[in-house]
């Protein structure tokens, strides 16, 4: 009798164990990171996953809540980018978050998602007055710390 307790006993821990590695092992794949506190819309949230695909791409989901509209920045801008550090010193354009109504709705939420083959160890948004910049401009509108 005492020998099935035991027997179930262990049983169970080792189950409760198991169990434990495989949430923390796919949880460790995800990185994410909350944007910091925005001074131009100090309204704005929003937050960055990072997850590495099987292609050895990292996948970058981004979303956001409360980002003023484009026309109500002071100056008025036409488009918000996301850019990525990686390697501490190359910063990439990975393209705009559309502010028409299908994107950014009228509860002000949007979502940009994209792959890199390179690891982004800082994104951030700005608004631009155009998409197809080459550098960011002055206006950072969300930033993450360092990955």
């Amino acid at each position: 009798m005492k020998a099935n307790v035991l027997t179930s006993l262990i049983k169970n821990t080792v189950l409760t164990i198991l169990s434990l590695v495989m949430v923390l092992t796919f949880n460790a794949c995800v990185t994410k990171s909350a944007f910091l506190t925005s001074s131009v819309v100090p309204a704005a949230r929003g937050d960055v996953k990072v997850k590495k695909d099987n292609n050895r791409n990292y996948v970058i989901k981004i979303k956001l809540t409360n980002l003023a509209e484009l026309k109500r920045l002071d100056p008025s801008m036409q488009a918000y980018v996301v850019w990525m550090e990686s390697d501490g010193t190359l910063t990439k354009n990975l393209g705009q978050i559309n502010s028409s109504s299908s994107m950014l709705s009228k509860t002000l939420k949007a979502s940009f998602e994209t792959v890199s083959s390179s690891r982004p160890t800082k994104i951030f948004i700005t608004a631009e007055t155009q998409a197809n910049v080459s550098g960011p401009g002055s206006m950072i509108i969300l930033s993450t710390s360092d990955f």
